[in-house]
């Protein structure tokens, strides 16, 4: 699964723009994961300027 390092991402939304699942949501000033929407595609991860998303190593 993917981790979001809240104290870095700024809400920029790009993860956002980018996901076409519509697993990621910017929610009260939050980055939320819709985990039951994500594949594991890695767009998010790859196009986060602040490196803000992680993949799980578990």
């Amino acid at each position: 699964m993917l981790n979001i390092i809240h104290e870095i991402c700024d809400l920029c939304g790009t993860c956002v723009s980018v996901c076409p699942f519509d697993a990621l949501e910017l929610f009260e000033n939050r980055l939320k994961l819709k985990e039951e929407n994500c594949t594991q595609c890695l767009l998010c991860l790859n196009v986060c300027p602040l490196h803000a998303i992680e993949e799980d190593s578990e």
